[in-house]
Formats: C-alpha cells, sequence, structure tokens
C-alpha cells in the first residue's frame, strides 16, 4: 500500500496537478484549447522528436521490433473494440465509436511524462517512449479515421493526412543525422531543446482545458466498455501478452506496457467532431477514461519494474 501511494504521489500527481491547472485556468483565462494544441502539434511536438531522435541510440532492429509490437497492441484493442459492439449488439456508428475510444491512447499528454518520471534514471526511457509514441500515433489515427468514415461507406482518403503529420515528417530528417553521425550547431540544437522541453507541459496544459469543455459527462455502460474496460485493462493486458512472441523484455517492454495502458487520448474527440461520429458521447468517454486512469495507471506503474 506504502508503495501505490509513492507511486501515485510521486509519478501520477505531477501530471494531474498540471492537467488540475489547465481545468481550472482555462475558463477563468479564456484559454483556446484549439491554440494551445495546435502550437504543440505544429511546433512543439516536431521539436521534441527531431530532438530526442537526432541523438538516440537505439538499434534499427529493435525499433522496428517495439514499432510492429506495440502496433500489433493497439490493433488488438480495436479488435476488442469491435467484438464487444458487436456482442452487446451496438450500431455501425456506436461500433465506429468504440473501436476509436479503444484504440487511441494517450501516449503524448501522459505515456510520454509517466516514462519519464517512473524511470527518471534511465537515458532511454525518453527514446523508447517516443518510438512508441510515434507508432501508436500513426496507426491510432489511420484506424480512427478510418472507422469514422466506414460506418457510413465514407472515402478514407483522410487517412493519408496520417503521413503529413508535423511529427512523422521531423523522424527522416532527425534519423538522417543520427545516422550520419552529425554534429549539429548550438544555433540550432539549442533552440530545438527548448521548444521541445515545453512539448510535455503544454500539452498536459491543454488536456486540462480541453475537458474542461466537455463538462460533467453522465455515465453508461458504453462510457465503462469501451473507455474503461478495454482501453485502460484490456490495452495493457494485450502489451503483456504479446510482449513474449514479439522477445522483448526489460525497459522497452515495460515502457510498451505503460504507453498501452494510457486514458483515451483527446484527439479521439476531434476525430468524432470531424466525422460526426457521436461526437457528445466519445468526448465524454475521454473523460471517464482519463478520471479511471487514475486507479489503473497506479497499479499498472506499481506492477512494472
Amino acid at each position: 500500500m506504502t508503495a501505490l501511494f509513492g507511486i501515485f504521489l510521486n509519478v501520477l500527481t505531477p501530471v494531474f496537478l498540471l492537467v488540475a491547472l489547465g481545468y481550472l485556468a482555462g475558463p477563468r483565462l479564456s484559454l483556446e484549447a484549439r491554440t494551445l494544441s495546435r502550437f504543440a502539434y505544429y511546433i512543439l511536438i516536431p521539436a521534441f522528436t527531431f530532438d530526442v531522435l537526432r541523438s538516440a541510440q537505439i538499434e534499427a532492429a529493435l525499433a522496428l521490433q517495439m514499432t510492429l509490437y506495440t502496433i500489433a497492441v493497439h490493433l488488438g484493442c480495436a479488435l476488442l473494440g469491435f467484438v464487444a459492439a458487436r456482442l452487446l449488439r451496438r450500431s455501425p456508428q456506436m461500433t465506429a465509436a468504440y473501436i476509436l475510444i479503444a484504440i487511441f491512447g494517450n501516449v503524448g499528454n501522459f505515456g510520454l511524462p509517466l516514462a519519464q518520471f517512473r524511470y527518471p534514471d534511465e537515458p532511454q526511457a525518453l527514446v523508447f517512449s517516443t518510438v512508441y509514441f510515434l507508432a501508436i500515433a500513426g496507426i491510432s489515427f489511420v484506424v480512427g479515421v478510418a472507422a469514422a468514415n466506414w460506418y457510413r461507406g465514407g472515402s478514407l482518403r483522410a487517412v493519408v493526412a496520417v503521413f503529413k503529420t508535423p511529427a512523422l515528417l521531423a523522424v527522416p530528417p532527425a534519423m538522417l543525422v543520427n545516422w550520419l553521425g552529425l554534429e549539429l550547431p548550438p544555433v540550432v540544437t539549442r533552440p530545438l531543446a527548448l521548444v521541445g522541453a515545453a512539448m510535455i507541459p503544454t500539452m498536459i496544459v491543454a488536456l486540462g482545458v480541453q475537458l474542461s469543455s466537455a463538462g460533467l459527462p453522465r455515465l453508461n455502460m458504453d462510457m465503462i466498455v469501451s473507455g474503461v474496460i478495454i482501453r485502460l485493462v484490456g490495452g495493457p493486458l494485450l502489451a503483456v501478452a504479446l510482449a513474449i512472441p514479439f522477445g522483448l523484455s526489460g525497459l522497452e517492454r515495460s515502457i510498451g506496457i505503460l504507453q498501452a495502458a494510457m486514458p483515451t487520448a483527446v484527439l479521439a474527440s476531434i476525430i468524432a467532431v470531424e466525422n460526426d461520429l457521436l461526437p457528445e458521447f466519445v468526448i465524454a468517454s475521454v473523460l471517464v477514461s482519463t478520471l479511471a486512469s487514475v486507479a489503473t495507471l497506479t497499479v499498472v506503474l506499481a506492477l512494472l519494474q
């Protein structure tokens, strides 16, 4: 019990305090969640990605292994969402919402800082969590947009947008600098480091601002099944099970499990709004999943080595 409380206090509480700061300050200071999110999306995240990957020490084979592993885990989450919705005889629209909520973990706002706080003495923790972050964001965006269009037979052309996201566009030049062993001048690296360091706190505060505009949800079974049981419980259980066939162990396994345990991301609600996919339900599910993750993430963090 003491260990659980220590993890809750020292690992989770700092993150949720920043979420609470955004939640309270957002409406009082008239902060725009969209402005904060776009600032992070187009500027902070690419700078962070480039800064981490340009000097990361990770074998290409291991990075590919981790990428395939986490894609398999999150596709498994999407499948669980689909099966659960079908067993409950939900409509095609609700089935698509289940899939979106189940696959889209909040690996940016929550996953990256929690990995840093849980493993403060492991320099590779940030590298591994960034690799997972990019892979999960990519597959979640593709499947999420596909599901949002599938239920009404719409076009899937929007999925192509994933390959135009700023974070993924920053990967090739960063890896080129890394592989060639290039030493960039301080006039380039220092601004990148400063801007990249602002990413995590900005994204967490932005999450609080976004949640403050959602209001308190009316809890129902669909929110519990999709946002809590599948996303928060099914995600880490799948990650534990699939780590064995993918041959992962140690720190890369632990961070993979942690990233799979994240609550549903706010980006899921943005996709729902843009595609008219039960936006009120998805937004409420994001809030329910985030609140429930206080308990589930404490347990997951305590069990990880």
